[in-house]
């Protein structure tokens, strides 16, 4: 989430880039705004929820788009079809149950050959990396704030914390929180005192 203002009494409402779309939507802006100084200087602040991994990993991407897909906070990251028994007299019970472990194992296993594919056409990979180093190397001069957890599924948390501290070897201001078991893109609904006093604590720092 890109924040953005003109001035101390008047803040353009911030718009959200849900990952992992959200990144490459993110960096894609930041390329046709890199002849726009006078753009990216508006750009005060950037919350990043449930996000920060911008590699082209397959994986990664087929859990998110998985996730989204079937309208679920967390997606098993390699999830297998031969681990889901097919149902039989003995197990009909089960049926419910098992069902959408199919489904969700089939659309992932889809995505992530799709992707696996995608990702080596030339055209799609220049692109998407010229992306990738926007977002890594480019970022706007403001400060971040970095909100995940070690129980997300879809965004590996380590991959979240070596962005973290890139970027702060490039000099920029960082701050994170891990909220440690909450799902992917929950945080809130999870720990919603926690969330609100981090952001507010966040804006109180950097937008006075």
């Amino acid at each position: 989430m890109a924040v953005s203002s003109t001035g101390t009494k008047h803040r353009h409402r911030s718009p959200e880039f849900p990952p992992p779309v959200g990144n490459p939507r993110y960096g894609s802006i930041l390329v046709h705004l890199q002849d726009r100084p006078d753009l990216i200087e508006k750009i005060k602040g950037c919350i990043i929820d449930s996000g920060g991994d911008p590699e082209l990993n397959p994986k990664v991407w087929a859990a998110g788009f998985t996730a989204a897909l079937l309208k679920k906070r967390n997606t098993v990251m390699v999830p297998s079809v031969k681990n889901v028994e097919p149902s039989t007299d003995k197990n009909k019970s089960n049926v419910q149950e098992k069902d959408p472990l199919i489904v969700e194992a089939l659309v992932f296993a889809v995505l992530e050959r799709m992707f696996s594919f995608l990702f080596k056409l030339p055209a799609v990979n220049q692109r998407l990396m010229k992306i990738i180093h926007h977002l890594s190397e480019n970022q706007p001069p403001c400060p971040q704030l970095y909100l995940y957890s070690t129980a997300d599924k879809v965004i590996p948390y380590r991959s979240v914390e070596s962005f973290i501290e890139h970027q702060k070897s490039k000099g920029r201001d960082v701050r994170s929180y891990n909220f440690g078991s909450s799902p992917h893109v929950d945080h809130y609904r999870a720990f919603p005192d926690v969330y609100t006093s981090q952001v507010n604590s966040f804006f109180k720092t950097h937008f006075k």
